[in-house]
């Protein structure tokens, strides 16, 4: 078989979510692959209506269920124990595809050697293959066969995964898996398993389909989100170390570790969590710099991160408290002038 399509599913039978996406996968002009979609143990519709698709399609739909909630994590991992495809891909269960997007990802790779293969992708409000704000994955640089340089590159920016197609074979070969029971397993798997493609070439073309619901709660800032986030990140490390790549690559690591453990997830939780706690913010700061307490130094870090996150985090280094109480009176002030603007306009 051509290609494995994993579909992890949660929850996604309202609103035509789930149907949407399944429809797009097939009506595949790739007719020689299988959509696996496993169901999370959803509380809602969603087994039932793969199950409709399983028995419409029986030649290209196979269920699975996980009789416990493992995240996307685990439902991915159980999707590549029963994948038989030449090629892997995987897909947000919200989202949808054009209808070449895997032929022509599958071509590309095949015609030019390459094991891994990706495109661009549209973000969208509304269900249609009309495209929307385009979204560029990686850049040419990035491409070709890949030497230590563009390992490099993909390890700063990996770009995501469910634009891509993989050869199922470097995964197999190299026990590549996903984090499980976290969410944002991505942040782990896809910079690891770039170190493991040797060939990456992409279309500039958006053929995926981003599905942003304006009344979706999902992408909520919470604490729980931002220590899986944290979790996440050090698993990546772990997994770094024990696969022997901290030494050829320790810089890349290093801000990669350094920006999602710690930046993101700073700001965001400052930003996104409605009871932010001086205890938590000393936390993230604790824990990366017990894995890199130099990581200030690193010249991605000097080059990536804005110069206004930089003060604000060499302000934390010298106080947490004084970092939080600074950073809570500016979001104040900010809400503050944005709800005077507000009343002065509707006078």
């Amino acid at each position: 078989m051509k290609l494995s399509i994993i579909v992890p599913v949660y929850n996604m039978a309202s609103g035509g979510k789930l149907a949407y996406c399944m429809d797009s996968l097939v009506g595949q002009s790739l007719t020689d692959c299988e959509i696996i979609a496993v169901d999370d143990a959803s509380t809602d519709d969603s087994l039932q209506l793969l199950r409709a698709y399983e028995q419409k399609y029986p030649e290209k739909v196979r269920v699975l269920s996980l009789p416990e909630n493992r995240r996307q994590g685990g439902a991915k991992n159980r999707g590549l124990k029963a994948a038989r495809g030449e090629w892997i891909g995987f897909i947000d269960s919200d989202d949808w595809v054009s209808a070449d997007f895997y032929e022509r990802l599958v071509r590309l790779a095949e015609e030019t050697g390459a094991d891994m293969a990706g495109c661009d992708y549209s973000m969208v409000n509304s269900r249609s293959m009309e495209i929307g704000k385009v979204v560029r994955i990686n850049t040419r640089e990035q491409t070709g066969v890949l030497d230590q340089d563009k390992h490099r590159s993909l390890l700063l920016r990996p770009g995501s995964m469910v634009v891509k197609i993989y050869r199922h074979s470097v995964i197999r070969e190299n026990g590549l898996c996903f984090p499980e029971g976290i969410f944002y397993e991505d942040n782990c798997a896809g910079p690891l398993w770039s170190l493991y493609f040797r060939h990456f070439e992409k279309i500039d073309e958006p053929m995926y389909y981003y599905y942003q619901d304006p009344e979706s709660t999902v992408h909520r800032i919470t604490r729980e989100r931002c220590e899986d986030r944290m979790q996440a990140e050090e698993i990546f490390y772990r997994e770094c170390e024990k696969r022997g790549f901290l030494e050829a690559y320790r810089e890349e690591i290093e801000f990669r570790f350094a920006e999602l453990y710690y930046v993101t997830t700073l700001f965001s939780y400052m930003q996104g969590v409605k009871h932010p706690r001086p205890g938590f913010v000393r936390q993230l700061r604790r824990g990366v710099e017990a894995r890199f307490p130099d990581f200030r130094e690193n010249k991605y870090y000097t080059q990536l991160v804005g110069p206004e996150e930089r003060r604000l985090i060499r302000m934390q280094a010298r106080s947490d408290l004084m970092f939080y109480l600074y950073y809570r009176a500016k979001l104040l002030a900010r809400r503050w002038r944005a709800e005077a603007n507000g009343r002065g306009k509707h006078r």
